[in-house]
């Protein structure tokens, strides 16, 4: 390991070698030879420098080598660069049975008065098992009392076991404060560590309700000198913060939609942004739980103000509730219809707070055409903001030098590669520094719009059509769908064309003739299915309209919540000629009870409170759940469909495929199930993406293109057959080579 002062003047490393001869640490000046900071066989880990290279530590068990199991101690070393011991095993301020551990971060709090360690109790040597290995038994047990369910444990169980609890050695007072017991296992000291007070955070009583609900926390006041506590707000479904300084912790409360700061020094919590008459939650929202806040830029220097943001504007309230609300954006964002958000081009909002007296950049987009860029404002005059660049592109990535006033961003849209241009202040003359992709003049590509409906319920949608380049409106074409939720704010995205994994490549489509067509979706709760045919139904039919769809050939694709959505429009709906949904849950009822492997965590949260939108419990609405599981209409499905759901996904368990697929198999519809034998719920395999975006591409085009078709659409791959063919040729020629069957093609 090594680390450099942030300062530049020393830089300290770890060594280890052949029977512990090289054990140690070791500081290097810039001019000088190294010198030892401590030595010896053991293990040296951790490594922490202060910012300005005077202090070192970390922690090691070279004290205690002849241990069975080696207990670890804290190490500090001061400007002499020698270090010793200052925390051990059993030291006064840890639990009994604790010690200094080779799993928690050392750090400095920002004097270096500080040094922090993690700490846990010190492991005992396990027993020998003499059992047999074919006769010991292996058994999980399920209680219903456990916080998290066994498949969450086993997820979590390194992570787990290796665990440690949050302690600072005082340096001048040569004392051990432990923070964090087992019962409150997050605090966070204000004043970047040397605070008095410090802000706890603990889930431990409401782990079993992640299961169905969400995560909620009971938040602390900690004093930070012996590691006393004050409960003061409790079953929060938040995660508070603390402002830069430590004054205050802030979150936003999903309840009363509105964002609270509670004074560490007071005890006082106050409604910030109450008494203003505009939304501070995602007016869109549409899932059965607590909305989500817009987000805030932070806070501005030394915790003046507070600031959040609407759908449109920034503003600044008082965190004592004192002074009246300020929007400093002076109302231009709703006004013009465009998103003010602060661009932190200084990576100061995290840090030090904004600087409310000098001029800052923000991000900008336009509502009504999704055009965006950067603006100039201020935050504590009342002068409207100022743009600086704006266009029909996604600008992003803003930095400013460090010594310098030179910008470079990001700016890209569906035709142009998001390169890296730079500007000075003014931005006035952007120059564009980079030409990553020149090869593209090479090749057909296309041109992307806005287009708007209403849905089978009146309400107003949007989406995005793209056209290739070589469009003729005289002229009709094939037409592929993809969606997912709400995806018109990537209207100027750049997609390269590149084999996915899991969903058809944007650019690839249209640059071979197809109109590609992305609906955004409104959804009712409890009518997930529903919603999204009465977006996307009258959404197709608006493009047919225009006169240039071929109405006989429009497809589908959509992957995971996309994938699921096509599976139930199938069978209320015969709009598309072929279909791909990618590991879809067919059933509602089975997968509600399963388990996301990925995480351990039951389904049950997904369909009551998030994405899959149903609003309660199995038990509570059955009817619901039957409603919106394709597998109970599947005898309506005309459309012939692919779906490709792998073995080893984590996500969405690959049964809801194969029950899908078996129910349309007996009703002899033409479906096709591709399993990626290892992957997860998307390829990452190249060899496997590079295969399934051919799939996809030969499935397409038989339907939408009259192209011939494959082996394996015509004739399948018999399981005598795997790793000798994957049937890519195409049915009724001579066979070709398709490369090694297990590499790819």
């Amino acid at each position: 390991d090594y680390e450099f002062a942030k300062s530049g003047t020393v830089l300290d490393y770890t060594t280890s070698g052949s029977e512990g001869a090289a054990d140690g640490v070791f500081r290097l000046r810039p001019a000088g030879d190294a010198e030892p900071v401590a030595a010896g066989q053991g293990r040296y880990v951790k490594l922490a420098v202060a910012d300005d290279g005077a202090h070192v530590a970390f922690v090691t068990d070279r004290d205690d080598r002849a241990a069975e199991d080696p207990a670890f101690a804290l190490y500090l070393g001061g400007a002499s660069g020698q270090a010793a011991s200052v925390v051990g095993a059993g030291g006064a301020g840890l639990p009994d049975g604790w010690a200094p551990s080779q799993f928690g971060t050392v750090s400095f709090s920002k004097s270096t008065g500080r040094v922090f360690f993690g700490s846990n109790e010190r492991p005992e040597a396990e027993p020998e098992n003499d059992t047999p290995e074919d006769e010991r038994v292996r058994v999980d047990v399920w209680n219903w009392k456990d916080p998290y369910l066994q498949p969450m444990q086993e997820v979590q169980l390194k992570e787990e076991e290796q665990r440690t609890y949050q302690a600072y050695y005082d340096a001048g007072a040569r004392r051990v404060v432990q923070l964090e017991p087992p019962d409150l296992p997050s605090v966070t000291v204000a004043g970047k560590g040397d605070g008095a007070l410090a802000l706890g955070v603990s889930n431990m009583p409401y782990r079993q309700e992640v299961s169905w609900d969400g995560r909620y926390v009971d938040v602390y006041v900690v004093n930070a000198t012996d590691g006393s506590r004050e409960r003061l707000v409790e079953h929060l479904k938040s995660l508070p913060r603390l402002s830069p300084t430590g004054k205050y912790a802030y979150w936003w409360d999903g309840e009363s939609r509105s964002w609270k700061a509670l004074d560490l020094a007071t005890r006082k919590v106050t409604d910030m942004t109450a008494s203003i008459d505009q939304a501070f939650y995602d007016e869109l929202d549409d899932h059965p739980d607590l909305p989500p806040a817009y987000g805030s830029a932070g806070w501005t220097e030394g915790d003046g103000a507070f600031l959040p943001y609407d759908n449109f504007d920034i503003w600044m309230v008082d965190p004592t509730g004192g002074r009246p609300a300020r929007d400093v954006t002076e109302g231009v964002g709703r006004r013009d219809g465009i998103h003010f958000r602060y661009a932190d081009a200084e990576d100061l909002a995290r840090e030090d707070g904004i600087p409310a007296d000098r001029d800052v950049t923000l991000s900008a987009t336009v509502e009504a055409t999704k055009a965006s860029g950067f603006y100039q404002d201020r935050f504590d005059g009342n002068a409207a903001p100022r743009p600086l660049v704006t266009g029909d592109f996604a600008y992003g990535g803003l930095e400013k030098a460090k010594d310098a006033d030179v910008y470079l961003f990001e700016r890209q849209s569906f035709r142009e590669f998001p390169d890296m241009w730079v500007t000075d202040a003014s931005f006035s003359s952007p120059r564009k520094v980079t030409d990553a992709n020149p090869q593209q003049a090479d090749y057909l590509w296309g041109s992307a719009e806005l287009v708007s409906w209403h849905s089978n319920d009146g309400i107003p949608l949007r989406g995005i059509l793209i056209k290739p380049d070589d469009f003729d409106p005289s002229k009709k074409y094939p037409m592929m769908v993809y969606f997912y939720e709400r995806m018109t704010d990537a209207l100027h995205r750049y997609q390269t064309p590149a084999a996915g994994s899991s969903s058809i490549n944007w650019s690839f489509y249209v640059s071979r003739g197809y109109l590609l067509f992305v609906p955004d979706i409104s959804y009712e709760i409890g009518h997930p299915g529903e919603s999204a045919l009465d977006a996307v139904v009258p959404g197709v039919l608006e493009m047919e309209d225009k006169g240039f769809v071929d109405r006989d050939r429009v497809g589908v694709q959509g992957h995971s919540w996309g994938g699921y959505q096509i599976a139930w429009m199938i069978t209320h709906t015969n709009i598309f000629r072929a279909a791909e949904a990618g590991a879809p849950v067919a059933n509602m009822t089975s997968a509600y009870g399963g388990i996301r492997w990925g995480s351990g965590m039951s389904r049950a949260f997904q369909y009551e409170r998030t994405q899959s939108r149903i609003g309660g419990s199995l038990w509570e609405k059955p009817l619901l759940y039957i409603e919106n599981s394709p597998i109970f209409t599947a005898d309506k499905v005309q459309t012939p469909l692919l779906m490709m759901h792998n073995d080893a996904d984590t996500a969405v368990p690959w049964y809801q495929g194969i029950e899908y697929f078996s129910a349309l198999r007996r009703l002899q519809k033409p479906v096709w199930l591709v399993v990626y034998n290892g992957e997860f719920h998307g390829l990452f395999r190249p060899q496997d993406k590079k295969d399934w975006a051919i799939r996809m591409q030969q499935f397409f085009d038989y339907y939408l293109k009259d192209s011939p078709e494959p082996v394996w659409m015509k004739e399948g791959v018999p399981a005598i057959l795997k790793g000798k063919t994957l049937g890519l040729g195409l049915a009724g020629q001579k066979a070709v080579s398709e490369g090694s069957a297990g590499s790819g093609h």
